[in-house]
């Protein structure tokens, strides 16, 4: 009997069954999540927001470890920052940085890097110094990494194309959101999928009068 292989199985069994329950774990988050952006009137989201950051710090308090809980705390708490707006919802971004900051530390490849992404969505959504952390050099940066690690996801592309609208970069916008707009469908994400192809036809009509 070869206890050193036994062993090894047992980790492994026991490593694959710990990242089951963190996916479980997240899993209400992300289905409350689209349905509070993409179904909820504008006037009710801050208070479904806030409601749904206090059941992140449950789940990240139950998987300390584990990368992905940060994730979806930080997209919440980035939602949330988007939702109250103004000077208030500062505090919120900061947050929302720090746990994405801290999921990259822990794998920066988890959820085919969305870390990145969203990192990279604050990084040019928020106001710059000395109000707050935006930096378009860095958003760059992190959406070019979101893009790598995941080259065919309908949210780097997407929020890629956004950036470079901004930066008028009209023709590499538009050929990312192509990319974003053919985007393999994800099955566990079907209302999430539906919202961000509205965004994607919204940003579409917007830089194919940019590119007349």
């Amino acid at each position: 009997m070869n206890i050193k292989l036994i062993l090894a199985s047992v980790l492994l069994l026991s490593g694959s069954a710990v990242h089951a329950d963190v996916l479980d774990d997240i899993k209400p988050l992300q289905q409350r999540w689209a349905e509070v952006n993409y179904q909820l009137d504008e006037g009710q989201r801050e208070s479904a927001f806030e409601a749904l950051l206090q059941q992140a710090d449950a789940v990240v308090q139950a998987n300390t470890e584990k990368a992905e809980a940060y994730i979806w705390r930080g997209i919440i708490a980035s939602s949330y920052a988007g939702a109250k707006g103004g000077l208030g919802a500062l505090s919120l971004t900061k947050q929302s940085k720090a746990d994405l900051e801290q999921a990259i530390a822990l794998d920066d490849t988890a959820l085919q890097g969305s870390a990145y992404t969203s990192l990279g969505v604050l990084y040019y959504k928020v106001p710059g110094w000395p109000v707050g952390f935006g930096s378009d050099k860095k958003a760059r940066a992190m959406l070019t990494k979101a893009v790598e690690l995941n080259p065919q996801g309908i949210d780097p592309n997407y929020f890629y194309a956004e950036f470079l609208l901004e930066e008028r970069d009209y023709k590499a916008a538009m050929r990312y959101l192509e990319l974003a707009k053919h985007a393999p469908a994800r099955p566990d994400r079907l209302l999430a999928d539906s919202g961000r192809q509205q965004e994607i036809a919204a940003l579409e009509r917007k830089l194919t009068k940019k590119l007349k």
